[in-house]
Order: C-alpha cells, then structure tokens, then sequence
C-alpha cells in the first residue's frame, strides 16, 4: 500500500484548508470555521481546558437547574465531539483528503461549542477507506483526551460517552446521503462499519432500514446512546431515541423523514 501523508505543502496561507473550511460551511450551513490557531479563552486538546470545561458546566448547572450531573457532564461531551465528527466526515468523504482535524480549537457561545480553528498545515490523502482509518483513530484519540478532560471536572462514564460518540458517526452516515444523493444504502452501511472499526467502537449501534409508504427504503440509525436531552426537557425524546420502543422510536424516523423530503422536494420545485 503506498499513499502520500502530505498532499499540500504548508504555508502562511494554507489555500487547501480555506477550501475545506468553505466546503465544510457550504455542506452544512452551520460549520462556522477559520485558519488559524486557538484565540484565548477557546478550547484546544493538548492545553489547559479546564478553566473552559468548568466555565461551560457551571453554564449548564445555572440553565438547567433540576437535569442534574449526568445531563452536565453528557453536554460537555457532546459539545466538544460534534465538530470534530461532522469535520472528520466531511474531510474523507467530500473534501478527499484529511487535515488535522482533531486538533482544532473550538469557541464556547453561551451554552453550546460552535466555531473553530483550524491551523493550516499538510494533508493526508488516500483512498476512503484509508482516510476513514486515519481519521478514525484520530477521533477516537481526541475522544479519549476530552474524556480525561471532563472526568477531572466532573463524573462522566466512558461506555455512555462512547456509545454517543458512535450516535454522532450513525448520524453522519444517514445525512452522507445528503451530502452524497448519488452512494447507495449499502454504501451508507459499508462506510458505516468502517468508521466504527476505526474508532473502536463495534457494537455501539449501527444502521436499520426503514420503509417508507411508497416502498422507498432509507437508512436511519438504532442507537444505543441516551443525550439524556429529557432530564432538562421532561417528555421529549428524540425520535431515535432507545427508550422508545421499536414500533413508536420507527414511527417517528418514518414521519420525519417524510418531513425531510417533503422540504427537499419543494426545495427542488423552488429552484427549477
């Protein structure tokens, strides 16, 4: 196997990474990111972070008053991967080759991490299925870092967090189809696996089809991880939630889906 560690030289300004940068934004709508390093304040694996870890928990502490720890802990965790997971994504499978990712730095507003830093430097390039390795074991390691992190701030169990962590890659496998129309479901469950061989994180869920009344059939996820979103918002589960049961937690991927591309379809009316 021969690949290529570094595809773009480095450089002050870093076009490569500017292009992935915009790219991320345009696919999304909400990436909001720029070169550079970490400003003050913002949090970056390798540093100091606990002054922002403890600054955000006690945000969520004075919010949510009666969610309680668990729901704290699980919000610092799932502010501080989604980013990362949504970038990694996009670098393998839109932008067809890996920046360093991982070690973004990323901004607090108000209650949640959105924005980011990205310093320019080389880019991995190889087929996608090397890529998806690379950047796999990549996330996963900053994974463990930010668990180290929050477990010096506060209790966060590591299977619950792990268990997240695969929900957040199901998610972005199901949205690779809107990103990508043109892969096909075995495609959606192909890449799948090898991002949870990747990170580790075999058996923590996986994909599920699910037929919808005109005889077409998606991909939704069947999840194993709990947000705990209803500990601050009593009665509301997500629709993928594992506490529903199967018939009720479908029901509800069915509806929603139909809602998605009942929008997509007058998206496309909008713009002929």
């Amino acid at each position: 196997m021969t690949t290529r560690n570094y595809l773009f030289a480095q450089s002050a300004d870093d076009a490569a990474l500017t292009r992935f940068i915009a790219l991320a934004g345009s696919a999304t709508g909400f990436l909001k990111g720029a070169p550079g390093g970490p400003l003050p304040d913002w949090h970056s694996v390798g540093q100091d972070n606990r002054a922002f870890l403890e600054d955000l928990h006690e945000r969520l502490a004075t919010s949510y008053r009666d969610a309680g720890q668990p729901f704290y802990a699980v919000r610092l965790w799932t502010n501080l991967m989604w980013q990362p997971a949504y970038l990694s994504v996009i670098a393998v499978h839109l932008h067809g080759a890996l920046p360093a990712v991982t070690t973004l730095a990323q901004a607090r507003q108000n209650l949640d991490v959105n924005g980011y830093r990205l310093a320019p430097g080389p880019q991995r390039e190889g087929s996608t299925e090397e890529l998806i390795d690379w950047a796999g074991r990549d996330l996963r390691a900053m994974g463990d870092s930010v668990l180290a992190e929050i477990n010096a701030v506060t209790r966060l169990k590591r299977v619950p967090a792990l268990r997240l962590l695969a929900d957040r890659i199901l998610g972005l496998m199901v949205r690779l189809k809107h990103f990508r129309p043109e892969i096909s479901m075995a495609e959606q469950y192909r890449y799948c696996d090898l991002w949870l061989s990747a990170m580790g994180l075999e058996g923590l869920g996986g994909l599920e089809t699910l037929a919808l009344p005109d005889g077409q059939q998606v991909a939704i996820m069947a999840r194993k991880g709990c947000c705990l979103d209803y500990l601050a918002f009593p009665e509301r589960y997500c629709a993928s939630c594992p506490k529903l049961n199967d018939e009720e937690r479908r029901n509800r991927e069915r509806t929603n889906v139909l809602a998605e591309l009942e929008v997509q379809a007058q998206s496309n009316v909008s713009s002929a």
